[in-house]
C-alpha cells in the first residue's frame, strides 16, 4: 500500500464521513459527486453528497459526531489528469486559501469546521482532464473507478472468516 493510501486508511479508521463535492454539468467537476454515489451505491455508511454547496452540508456533518471529514472534490493542484491527493487541512488551507468554484474556498470551510467542532478535514482531490460537458472524462472514470474500489475495500474489509484455510497438500485422505 502506498503511503497515502497507508494515511487514507487512518482517515477511515473510527467515524468518518466521506463528503461528495461537485457540480457534475461541468465535466470532471463532478468527480467527488460520482465517487460518493458509487459508494452510496455499494452500500458504503457515512457517504453523502454535498455537490456544489460543501459549506451547507459539511457543517451539519460536523455536527453530527464525526471525528473525521473527507472531502472527495476534484481540484487544479498541477497533477496529471486523474491523479489524487490527499491533503490535511493544513495544507488544504496553503493550496487553496481564497480560489474556489465553491461559495468558500476549501481551505476557509476546513479552518472553519475544524475551529468551531473539532472535526479533522481532509481533502482526497482528483486532478480534472476537462471541466467541459456534462459527463467525466475517460481518464477521470477510470479514476473515479479505481478509487471506489480502494475506498470500498477499506471501508469494508473482508471479515476474517472470508479467508480460506491453507490447504494441505501430499495429504492423503
Amino acid at each position: 500500500m502506498h503511503s497515502w493510501q497507508t494515511t487514507l486508511a487512518a482517515i477511515l479508521n473510527g467515524h468518518a464521513a466521506l463528503v461528495g463535492v461537485g457540480n457534475p454539468d461541468h465535466g470532471d467537476d463532478g468527480a467527488g459527486v460520482v465517487l460518493a454515489e458509487a459508494l452510496r451505491t455499494a452500500g458504503c455508511a457515512n457517504v453523502f453528497v454535498a455537490g456544489a454547496t460543501p459549506e451547507e452540508t459539511a457543517p451539519v456533518l460536523a455536527r453530527l459526531g464525526f471525528e473525521r471529514l473527507l472531502l472527495l472534490d476534484a481540484v487544479e493542484f498541477g497533477g496529471q489528469p486523474g491523479d489524487t491527493i490527499l491533503l490535511s487541512s493544513r495544507e488544504i488551507q496553503s493550496r487553496f486559501p481564497q480560489i474556489s468554484t465553491h461559495k468558500l474556498s476549501l481551505g476557509t470551510l476546513a479552518r472553519m469546521i475544524e475551529a468551531e467542532r473539532g472535526v479533522q478535514v481532509w481533502l482526497l482531490g482528483l486532478q480534472p482532464a476537462s471541466l467541459k460537458g456534462s459527463h467525466l472524462s475517460p481518464v477521470m472514470q477510470a479514476t473515479v473507478q479505481a478509487l471506489t474500489g480502494l475506498l470500498r475495500g477499506l471501508l469494508h474489509p473482508p471479515p476474517m472468516n472470508a479467508v480460506q484455510p491453507i490447504p494441505k497438500h501430499g495429504v492423503d485422505s
